[in-house]
C-alpha cells in the first residue's frame, strides 16, 4: 500500500520541526511555537495560549516525559482525536517528506492502541504499520491476506471500468462538510468522490466468493487474537475502496470475535451510517461507548469522536437535539475539537437555538479559521438572526474558501432573495448551476430571480428549464404563485397612478355582523395555531396515544427553584418521546417539528433556560392541538396537570394555581398578543389549598376573555380548511377561497381567511369602516342570498350582491 506511513511521517517532520533541544519532547514553549505557527491567521493572546496549553498537557498527560513535554506518540494522538489537520498543518508549516530508511521501512507506526497479548506473546513476529492513522496490524500472516485482497479489489476495479460499470459521484465534494470525521475515521474520508460498485454482475459475484476464502483464511487463524486482527485488515481495506457492505460484514464478524472491543463496533457504526442504516448505526455507537467506558483509559483518547459520529447518526434519524448532547460532550472532552464545535453549531441552528449557534459557530472558526462549511453555517445562522450584512459576509468567507461550495452560493442567492437584490440572487443560482447542473431547486429559484429582476422572457426560460429537471409538485405550486405575481402586477400596472393591490386596515374599522363570524385578531390568532399544527404535524397524533405516554412514562421527580415538585425531563429525551408520537414522520421532517415546538412550546416552558422541562406541563401543552374529540383533549390537558406531582396521587381535583398557571402558559404560547407578562401573576398567589374538578376546569379553559376560547375556532379551522367556495377568489392575494369567506357587506367583495386576519382590502374599496359577515361553506351564502332577494324583490334598483 502505497500510503503506508505518510500520516505519521508528517506528524514526526511537524515534531522534529519543533523539538529545537532535540530531547524527544514538546516542552510549553516550544508547543506554544507550534500552535502560532499552525495557525498564522490567528492571532492569540497569552491566556489563550496557556489555556490550550493546560488542556493538551492535562489530557494527554500519559504522553508527557517530565520536563522534556509531549513525546512524539502524544502529538500523533492528539491529530488523532482532532485536535488539528495534519495534512494543513503540515502545508502551513511549507514541510516537505524525507523518506529516510527508516520511515520507509515503518521504523515509526501509526498504530496507537495498545498491543495485543498474542504480540507480547511472539515478540519475534515482524509486525508492520497500516495505512490507517490509528489502528495497527499484529500479525504477519494478516499482511498476506491484506496484499491478497489488494489484488483483488484491483482486479475488480479494472473490469468494472473497462465495463464501465463503476460509477463517481462527481457532485459528493461539493456539499457542506456533514462533519464526518477523518482524523479517526479510515485513510480514505467518505467525504471524497463515492464510487458505486455494481453489484449484480458476474465479476462481483466473483470478487465475493474470493473474499470468502481470505475470510476463511481469517477464521483459520491459530489463535482468536489473530483471526481478529486479519477480519479488521479485511473490513479496513474494504472501507477504504467504497465496499461498504462487504466491510460491514468483516467488522460484524471481528465484534463477534471481541465484543468488548471500541474499534470494531465504531467502523461498523460507520459503514451503517454511510449505507444509510443511521438506526443500527447509532445501536453500534452506543455500543462502541458503552465499551470505550467499561474499558478504563485505554480507550479514553476515543470518547470524543465516538461522541461526534453518534451525534451524526442522530441527526440522520433527525434526532437533532439528542446530538447536539453529544457534540457538546465531545467539545469538553477535547475543546480543541473544531469539527464537533461546527457540529454542535450547526445542530443548535438546525432547532432554531441561534444565540448558541453562532456562539459555537465562532468557536470552530477561532480554531480553524480556513474551515469553510463553519462559515456558510455562521452565515445561515446570522440571517436568522437579522444580521444580513454580516451574514453576506460569512458566505462570501466560505466561497472564497471554496469557490464550488453548493450550500453557501445557494444560500447566499436565498439571502439575495430576501434583501430584494434579485439580480445578484440569480447569478448564485447561476454559479451552483455551474457546479451541479441537474439542482432543480436552483434552477427553480433562479427563474423567480429573474421574474423578481423584471427579467420576464429570462424567468419563462430558466422554468422550462427546471421542468425538464424534475416534474415534482413543488415545482407546479411555484408556477401557480408565479402566475398569481403576474396577475398582481398587471392589476397594479392598469390601475390608477399604480395603485397597490391591497391596504392594511387598523383593527377598529373591521367589525362584524353577527356573532357567527370570528372577529379579525381571534381568527389571526387560531390561524397561527392552526399553521403550527400543520408544520409539527400534530394534529395526525391522536390525543389517546399523548395519554398513553403519559401513562407509561415513569419521569423522575425533581424540584423547581422554587421548591415545587415536577416530573423534569431533559429536551434531549423529550425529542425522543416527540419521536415515539411522530413516528410516521421522515427525519427531515421531523427535525422541522422539533424546531417549531422547541422555538414555540420549549422556549417557553424553559425560560430559566436550564435544559429541563416539566414533562406533565408539557404533555398538557400538547393536549389541546392533538387530533381527537375536543372534550377527550381538554380532559387528556386535566389528566395531564393531574399526572404532575404537584397534585395529590389518586386524586380527582388539582390545585387551581396550577391550572390558572396553566392556562396562562397556554395563552402565552399560542396566543402571541398576550406573550409571557400573564404568566407572572401566577407567582404572586398564595391560595394552595383551592382546588378545581375537571368540569371547573373546562369553565376556565372555555372562557373566551382569560382562557383558551380560540379552540372553537381551531375545530372550526380544522374542519373546514379545505372548502372551496366555488369560484370566488379573494379580492386581494386573487387565489381561489378555502376555508371560510368573508364578505363584505357594503361593496359586496370578498377576503380569504388569511387576508381578512391581515387586514387587507382592495383599496378601490377605502371606506371609514366595514363590517364582514362570514361563510363557512357555499351553502350557507346561497340561502343568504335568496333570503335577500325575498326581502328586495320589489325593489328593482338595488344592485344585486355578489
Amino acid at each position: 500500500m502505497a500510503s503506508r506511513g505518510s500520516r505519521s511521517e508528517k506528524v514526526k517532520r511537524i515534531f522534529q520541526q519543533f523539538d529545537s533541544d532535540k530531547d524527544g519532547g514538546l516542552n510549553r514553549e516550544e508547543m506554544s511555537a507550534l500552535v502560532v505557527a499552525v495557525n498564522p491567521r490567528v492571532k492569540f493572546s497569552d491566556e489563550q495560549i496557556n489555556a490550550i496549553l493546560d488542556e493538551v498537557f492535562k489530557t494527554y498527560s500519559e504522553f508527557i516525559n517530565g520536563d522534556k513535554g509531549l513525546t512524539f506518540d502524544g502529538l500523533l494522538r492528539t491529530y488523532d482525536d482532532g485536535a488539528g489537520d495534519v495534512d494543513r498543518d503540515f502545508d502551513a508549516l511549507g514541510l516537505d517528506l524525507d523518506l529516510t530508511p527508516d520511515f520507509a521501512d515503518g521504523g515509526v507506526t501509526a498504530a496507537l492502541e495498545e498491543p495485543s497479548s498474542s504480540s507480547m506473546a511472539e515478540p519475534k513476529k515482524k509486525q508492520r504499520a497500516v495505512a490507517s492513522p490509528n489502528q495497527g496490524i499484529v500479525f504477519d500472516d494478516t499482511w498476506k491476506i491484506v496484499d491478497d485482497l489488494e489484488i483483488l479489489i484491483k482486479r475488480l476495479k479494472m473490469k468494472q471500468s473497462k465495463d464501465g460499470k463503476s460509477k463517481g459521484d462527481n457532485n459528493s465534494d461539493v456539499y457542506s462538510d456533514a462533519g464526518w470525521s477523518r482524523e479517526l475515521g479510515i485513510a480514505s474520508d467518505i467525504s471524497e468522490k463515492r464510487v458505486f460498485w455494481e453489484e449484480s454482475g458476474h465479476d462481483y459475484a466473483v470478487f465475493v466468493k474470493e473474499l470468502g476464502t481470505l475470510r476463511s483464511r481469517a477464521d483459520g487463524a491459530r489463535s482468536r487474537e489473530e483471526a481478529f486482527d486479519g477480519h479488521m485488515a479485511i473490513a479496513k481495506v474494504l472501507y477504504e475502496n467504497q465496499l461498504y457492505k462487504e466491510a460491514l460484514v468483516s467488522f460484524k464478524r471481528a465484534c463477534e470475535l471481541q465484543p468488548t472491543d471500541v474499534r470494531p463496533h465504531f467502523r461498523a457504526g460507520n459503514c451503517l451510517y454511510v449505507l444509510g442504516n443511521h438506526s443500527e448505526a447509532k445501536e453500534e455507537f452506543l455500543l462502541a461507548l458503552e465499551a470505550a467506558e467499561s474499558g478504563g483509559n485505554q480507550w479514553s483518547y476515543l470518547f470524543p469522536q465516538i461522541h461526534v459520529n453518534l451525534g451524526i447518526a442522530l441527526e440522520g434519524e433527525g434526532m437533532v437535539i439528542s446530538a447536539c448532547e453529544h457534540y457538546r460532550e465531545a467539545a469538553i472532552l477535547c475543546p480543541t475539537h473544531f469539527r464537533a464545535l461546527k457540529l454542535l453549531g450547526s445542530a443548535l441552528f438546525g432547532v432554531g437555538e441561534y444565540k448558541a449557534a453562532v456562539k459555537a459557530l465562532e468557536e470552530a472558526i477561532f480554531l480553524k479559521n480556513d474551515y469553510a462549511d463553519a462559515h456558510c453555517d455562521l452565515a445561515s445562522a446570522l440571517h436568522a438572526m437579522g444580521d444580513d450584512d454580516n451574514a453576506v459576509k460569512e458566505f462570501q468567507k466560505a466561497i472564497d474558501l471554496k469557490p464550488g461550495h453548493v450550500d453557501a452560493l445557494y444560500n447566499l442567492g436565498g439571502l439575495y432573495m430576501d434583501m430584494g437584490r434579485y439580480q445578484r440572487a440569480s447569478e448564485m443560482y447561476t454559479r451552483v448551476l455551474g457546479v451541479w447542473p441537474n439542482h432543480w431547486r436552483a434552477q427553480l429559484n433562479k427563474a423567480v430571480s429573474l421574474l423578481g429582476a423584471g427579467e420576464s422572457e429570462e424567468a419563462k426560460k430558466a422554468l422550462k428549464e427546471a421542468l425538464k429537471m424534475t416534474n415534482r409538485v413543488e415545482l407546479h405550486d411555484a408556477i401557480a404563485h408565479l402566475k398569481q405575481i403576474q396577475k398582481k402586477r398587471l392589476r397594479r400596472n392598469g390601475g390608477a397612478n399604480g395603485d397597490e393591490a391591497f391596504i392594511i386596515v387598523e383593527p377598529s374599522k373591521f367589525k362584524t355582523n353577527g356573532e357567527r363570524t370570528t372577529p379579525r385578531q381571534e381568527l389571526a390568532n387560531a390561524l397561527d395555531v392552526r399553521a403550527f399544527q400543520r408544520i409539527t404535524r400534530l394534529i395526525r397524533c391522536d390525543v389517546e396515544i399523548l395519554r398513553k405516554e403519559m401513562t407509561e412514562n415513569d419521569a423522575p421527580v425533581s424540584y423547581s427553584v422554587s421548591g415545587i415538585p415536577e416530573k423534569s425531563i431533559r429536551k434531549a429525551s423529550l425529542e425522543g418521546i416527540l419521536y415515539r408520537l411522530l413516528n410516521f414522520l421522515k427525519p427531515e421532517t421531523f427535525v422541522g417539528a422539533v424546531k417549531a415546538i422547541n422555538q414555540k412550546v420549549l422556549s417557553v416552558l424553559d425560560e430559566s433556560e436550564s435544559g429541563k422541562v416539566d414533562l406533565g406541563m408539557f404533555f398538557a401543552v400538547l393536549a389541546p392541538i392533538c387530533s381527537g374529540f375536543p372534550q377527550m383533549r381538554k380532559r387528556a390537558a386535566f389528566d395531564a396537570l393531574l399526572w404532575r406531582p404537584v397534585n395529590e396521587e389518586g386524586s380527582t381535583l388539582i390545585k387551581k394555581t396550577d391550572a390558572t398557571q396553566y392556562i396562562k402558559l397556554l395563552r402565552a404560547i399560542y396566543i402571541p398578543t398576550h406573550g409571557m407578562s400573564e404568566i407572572v401573576e401566577i407567582h404572586g398567589e398564595t391560595d394552595n389549598a383551592s382546588m378545581v374538578s375537571f368540569t371547573e376546569f373546562l369553565e376556565m379553559f372555555d372562557n373566551p376573555d382569560r382562557g383558551f376560547g380560540i379552540m372553537s375556532r381551531l375545530l372550526k379551522l380544522e374542519a373546514g380548511d379545505r372548502n372551496r367556495h366555488g369560484s370566488h377568489v379573494c379580492t386581494v392575494c386573487r387565489y381561489p377561497v378555502i376555508g371560510s369567506r368573508f364578505k363584505e357587506m357594503k361593496c359586496y367583495f370578498s377576503l380569504c381567511s388569511q387576508c381578512y386576519s391581515e387586514g387587507k382590502v382592495p383599496p378601490t374599496f377605502n371606506q371609514e369602516e366595514y363590517t364582514f359577515k362570514e361563510y363557512d361553506n357555499e351553502a350557507e351564502a346561497m340561502k343568504d342570498k335568496c333570503r335577500w332577494f325575498t326581502l328586495h324583490s320589489k325593489s328593482s334598483s338595488i344592485a344585486t350582491p355578489s
